[in-house]
């Protein structure tokens, strides 16, 4: 079977949390399935590198998606087109988003609806094309994946789709992370926060991700329990808006607040690794990739108790309300301060961690895909 898959995410050092989904699970998913050619759509020029096998080609397909406009046009126009001239019998969408003009059967993976939920969160093109076109995505696929049993239903309830054509497949965790030992806490901590204690926080900045309430939080963390804890705060400025710049420039403690920028993989580990808890009080979540990767190596998570978080983490967490700054400054001070606390979360989350690996994501993808396949009469023994 001729299978075309959308791998514009596919960006050589600038992976987020879909590109990542999107390289992991396909790198197995061909690897283990050299029956079928796939055919991989990016729309700037690849790095071979993600032509992972054999049986796997690219084409590019210009201009990229860099806005609402070219969205339209790639999708709407040249993505339809393509699938007719490469003759794809099938199509996978790791983001989501369809070619509407065409009916070759599909796999859209939607991971979260944080635009319907919270449309200010975004820039008005973006939040508005959304919410136009990703509900028609969802009645057009022949078959929906998503992060997770929250996003599930979030999805069946707002675009009235049926949970029974919609699948889980959780995200799965790097083999580089692993708890770090003493002494490479230790030489972290000299890296990240000058050789003192801290937080970190992890994700691109933009408003869901609460860091303006965080920040508030650790300035009243700071005032009511001084110490010598650092934030560390890893991820690009996505869309940095006027109550994250207010936030900062409010702050007592704005020494104490780093500022990395993004990190590649290696580098994360060891920024994660030394940290004495995960901040993630995001308030929306289809899943939450940085909260498993800390849980992978043994580090505290302080998580919001709110839409995905708590069927991720688990008892691997310790719960804030993220819309209160002060239970975010207490849920952080409890862990900062109790050791005991600190490893009954270590030790839980390792636990907890073996149910997210991308072996087990690939799988329930590919599992998906079957389903859609059924559900469209496909035949997967043709090659």
């Amino acid at each position: 079977m001729r299978i075309a898959v959308n791998t514009r995410l596919l960006l050589s050092n600038k992976l987020e949390g879909i590109g990542w989904f999107t390289h992991e699970t396909l790198q197995r998913l061909v690897r283990a399935h050299p029956e079928h050619r796939f055919i991989f759509l990016f729309d700037r020029p690849f790095d071979r590198k993600f032509i992972y096998a054999a049986n796997v080609e690219g084409a590019v397909l210009s201009p990229p998606t860099r806005h609402p406009l070219l969205y339209r046009l790639w999708f709407n126009w040249l993505l339809p087109r393509k699938l007719k001239a490469v003759k794809a019998e099938a199509f996978i969408s790791p983001d989501g988003y369809l070619a509407l003009h065409s009916q070759v059967p599909t796999l859209a993976v939607m991971h979260d609806l944080n635009f319907e939920h919270h449309p200010e969160d975004l820039p008005k093109a973006y939040s508005t094309y959304y919410r136009k076109y990703f509900p028609r995505f969802a009645r057009h696929a022949t078959r929906l994946a998503t992060v997770s049993e929250y996003s599930r239903h979030d999805i069946a309830t707002t675009y009235g789709v049926p949970e029974g054509r919609i699948d889980v497949v959780y995200n799965g965790v790097g083999e580089v992370y692993r708890p770090l030992t003493d002494d490479e806490k230790q030489a972290a901590r000299s890296e990240f926060a000058q050789g003192h204690p801290y937080v970190v926080c992890i994700g691109s900045l933009n408003p869901r991700k609460n860091i303006a309430r965080l920040l508030q939080a650790f300035d009243e963390l700071l005032d009511r329990r001084p110490s010598d804890l650092r934030l560390v705060i890893v991820g690009e400025r996505m869309w940095w808006d006027e109550r994250m710049q207010a936030a900062w420039e409010r702050m007592r403690y704005q020494d104490r607040v780093i500022f990395t920028g993004r990190l590649q993989q290696v580098d994360l580990h060891r920024a994660l690794g030394g940290a004495a808890a995960l901040a993630f009080v995001s308030y929306f979540e289809g899943f939450g990739i940085p909260v498993a990767e800390a849980m992978r190596c043994g580090v505290p998570v302080v998580a919001a108790e709110a839409t995905s978080l708590p069927e991720i983490a688990g008892d691997a967490a310790h719960y804030c309300d993220p819309y209160n700054v002060s239970d975010i400054a207490r849920a952080l001070h409890e862990v900062c301060s109790d050791p005991d606390l600190r490893d009954k979360l270590g030790a839980a989350g390792i636990k907890r961690a073996q149910r997210y690996t991308w072996d087990l994501a690939a799988t329930a993808l590919w599992n998906s895909f079957e389903r859609m396949a059924r559900d469209a009469g496909l035949h997967l023994d043709r090659t």
